[in-house]
């Protein structure tokens, strides 16, 4: 069994913890942080977020459902799916990112968001159970220890036969490979801030967050109660997204 912060008793990220939870604002990565990051982040990432709620759509996502965004950041996908479902909560630990969520909300007069200030350890899901789950590219700044539990808390927030829709940086090739893959992506980043990303920030991913390999996140992801339905690896072996069905 899990401590009680674990199973439910820790209510944001500003209560009170135990000394030995991990501090996910300090893991957050420096650069979600940054306010100039956050200001041209959606300039740099794209989160294709119309087909996403088309995908969410054809997973049976309705103007009934509620989904939660773990890592929602400036929003893309919250914003975007809010008019299709009846809930959206939006959960970040950086106060930067939600800030810029908060002002887009404003503008858009959007009303059955609900932002919240936590993270995949400390966000406590109220109400009805979520329908589905969805998280970018947020879940490598944890390790993996902490994946599993966070994966776990995930699933019980999850009605059975809810939707867990996972996209990440996560390593589709074997230690021996590493050198050469890695160097290989990290060669794909400019070399100033006007490129997209930055060499230096791909390095600085790769060896300061927590992205792991693909057979290790998957059967944390089952042992978490859930059958992954689709699994879409980049032909790089760099990034991963999928589609978990909670059991």
């Amino acid at each position: 069994m899990f401590p009680s912060c674990l199973r439910g008793s820790c209510a944001g990220v500003g209560d009170a913890k135990p000394g030995w939870l991990l501090d996910e604002v300090t893991s957050a990565g420096r650069e979600n942080l940054d306010p100039e990051h956050v200001a041209r982040y959606d300039t740099k990432e794209d989160a294709d977020a119309l087909a996403e709620v088309a995908e969410l759509v054809a997973l049976g996502l309705t103007s009934a459902s509620t989904l939660v965004d773990i890592g929602v950041g400036t929003g893309q996908l919250a914003l975007a799916v809010a008019s299709s479902c009846r809930r959206v909560v939006a959960v970040d630990v950086s106060p930067v990112m939600l800030a810029a969520l908060r002002r887009e909300l404003a503008a858009q007069r959007a009303t059955n968001v609900d932002v919240v200030e936590a993270g995949f350890l400390t966000y406590e899901h109220e109400g009805d159970p979520a329908d589905f789950v969805y998280s970018r590219y947020a879940l490598h700044h944890l390790p993996d220890f902490w994946k599993g539990v966070a994966l776990a808390r995930i699933r019980r927030m999850l009605r059975p036969g809810g939707v867990l829709r996972l996209w990440d940086v996560v390593y589709a090739f074997e230690p021996d490979e590493v050198e050469a893959r890695i160097e290989a992506w990290c060669a794909t980043g400019g070399a100033d801030v006007a490129s997209v990303w930055t060499r230096a920030e791909l390095e600085e991913h790769v060896r300061d967050e927590h992205s792991t390999f693909t057979w290790l996140l998957e059967p944390m992801i089952e042992r978490s109660s859930f059958a992954i339905e689709h699994a879409v690896r980049s032909d790089d072996g760099i990034f991963a997204k999928y589609v978990a069905r909670a059991i």
